[in-house]
């Protein structure tokens, strides 16, 4: 049995026909549905997701593990991204529907457990925004143009993280253009990187990459396979938005195929040309593209001291202060994408009842969930203040707690959505799949078993860096796997992942409890 494809009246959540005796949502969201408006195209769609999966925050800690960041980014975009990307495309091709990932584990799993779920999903992003985000943002300003000393590290974190709620808010044919802005910022910003760092080594030689180093090690796995997963995920996000795109069943597949490949050239070269400008032992997570930068645009003007130090000068300092720009721009526009997707899949969830229905709301004017942007921005205001003084001041404890904890949160709720694939092949089989993982039945639980896998993996090193590292007689120490700047403090590293953790929980549990009334009403 096979059904057309759903025209925008019938593709809501699952009161959609092609979503065949499936649970209705709530009667709020069929009123808020009206309100969104369907001006994303496939361009736009294949930007949003080049903005979402190329994150300029995460490139100096892959290049900080030397040469065999490289060869794990190799293996990993073929046992998980490529995974990832097949489970995604068939549950975004066969339920288009807004609020995408809530949706699927809805229909999977129940709407407690999608909506506590989905509090971990959508939080990640105020984390993520408030604290390594704003971090590399405001440690960029400091190297390129002017310290921030005192209060004026405070306010200019927070200009950050409104500027980017303020685009939030926007309607989808205005706010697409920050996505588009962030890819064309992410190409120009690496591009330029690369002609620079050729222009180098003409004039000065590169550092020597042996090819031992390229070896792959458990130690060095353990390391990476956090924000390298963190790099390759984002896939979904187009789909929370899939009742405002023209064609999402056509389109979802499409750009999820054409955006990996520019994401692995975009971040591979990156991470070639640190590795090829800076000595190994002087990249850091935080600076280490910052640094290799600075160290490159001397080629246009500008020294390296013998002691590393760079200064910029003549069209040297244009460049960088170009280039610096085109940073904070491209982190700026990595939160406002994932808020895109993420924010729109809370708000349906609170419309279904598994939140406050007031958060479900969606603006007449903007046609966003206006709401849950504001309420996101306080809690990365809220975030941002806390973290920096209870790290006093320490950017790179603030940058290693914040990030970790972003990627944490996040891969938990994909735990349980991925999943859904092979639950929602058994529960809907006749539902049309416009694109479907290939293999049949073993196909999809192999790619939703690697997929699961890797992330919970990821979960387990977050949270206890070093996890098996030293067993059985193996090489290393589990302690020199935590974080630089947590060196010999694991309570307090594994505190500032496990505490937040829990209170998230929390707040899903009571977000919960506040749609009982929107659950009573539907009956």
């Amino acid at each position: 049995m096979t059904h057309a494809p759903p025209s925008r009246s019938e593709t809501t959540a699952p009161s959609t026909a092609a979503v065949a005796d499936a649970p209705d949502l709530s009667e709020g969201w069929g009123e808020q549905r009206g309100r969104l408006h369907k001006d994303l195209r496939r361009l736009d769609v294949l930007f949003f997701l080049i903005c979402t999966l190329v994150g300029l925050d995460t490139i100096g800690s892959v290049a900080a593990q030397g040469p065999q960041g490289l060869t794990w980014m190799a293996i990993l975009a073929v046992a998980f991204f490529l995974p990832y990307g097949l489970l995604v495309a068939e549950l975004g091709s066969a339920f288009p529907v807004q609020g995408g990932p809530y949706v699927w584990t809805r229909l999977a799993f129940g709407r407690l457990t999608a909506g506590i779920n989905q509090i971990l999903y959508w939080i990640s992003n105020p984390v993520w925004v408030g604290g390594s985000l704003c971090i590399i943002a405001l440690t960029t300003w400091e190297e390129f143009f002017t310290p921030l000393p005192g209060v004026w590290k405070y306010a200019a974190g927070l200009v950050f993280i409104w500027g980017g709620a303020l685009a939030v808010v926007q309607s989808v044919r205005i706010g697409k253009w920050v996505p588009i802005a962030g890819a064309i910022a992410r190409i120009v910003l690496l591009g330029f990187f690369l002609v620079s760092v050729v222009v180098f080594a003409v004039e000065h030689g590169v550092h020597t990459l042996p090819a031992d180093e390229f070896a792959p090690t458990y130690v060095g796995f353990v390391a990476l396979v956090p924000v390298l997963i963190f790099n390759f995920v984002g896939f979904e996000l187009p789909s929370s938005a899939a009742e405002e795109m023209k064609n999402p069943r056509r389109d979802i597949p499409l750009s999820i195929l054409r955006s990996g490949l520019a994401s692995l050239v975009l971040y591979g070269g990156p991470i070639l040309g640190i590795l090829f400008v800076l000595p190994s032992q002087d990249i850091g997570s935080l600076g280490g593209f910052i640094d290799a930068c600075k160290a490159v645009f001397t080629v246009y003007g500008g020294s390296i001291a013998a002691d590393g130090t760079v200064t910029l000068t003549g069209a040297g300092s244009v460049f960088g202060g170009i280039a610096a720009a085109g940073l904070i721009i491209g982190l700026l526009t990595s939160g406002v994408t994932w808020a895109m997707g993420a924010h729109r899949a809370q708000a349906v969830a609170c419309a279904d009842g598994a939140g406050p229905a007031w958060l479900g709301a969606i603006s007449e004017k903007h046609g966003t969930p206006v709401r849950v942007n504001l309420l996101s921005a306080v809690l990365a205001s809220l975030l941002f203040v806390v973290a920096l003084n209870l790290s006093g001041g320490d950017g790179e404890k603030y940058f290693a707690a914040g990030l970790g904890l972003t990627i944490c949160t996040t891969f938990i709720s994909y735990v349980i959505t991925f999943p859904s694939l092979v639950v929602l092949r058994r529960k809907y089989p006749d539902v049309t799949r416009p694109y479907a993982v290939p293999g049949g039945r073993a196909g999809a639980w192999l790619v939703t078993a690697l997929a699961t896998g890797f992330v919970a993996f990821t979960v387990v090193v977050l949270i206890w860096p070093g996890f098996g590292v030293g067993w059985f007689g193996t090489e290393g120490s589990a302690a020199a796997s935590l974080p630089e700047a947590f060196a010999g403090e694991r309570l307090q590293y594994t505190l500032s992942q496990v505490v937040p953790l829990l209170l998230f929980l929390v707040i899903g549990l009571i977000f919960y409890a506040l749609g009982a009334k929107t659950r009573r009403a539907k009956g």
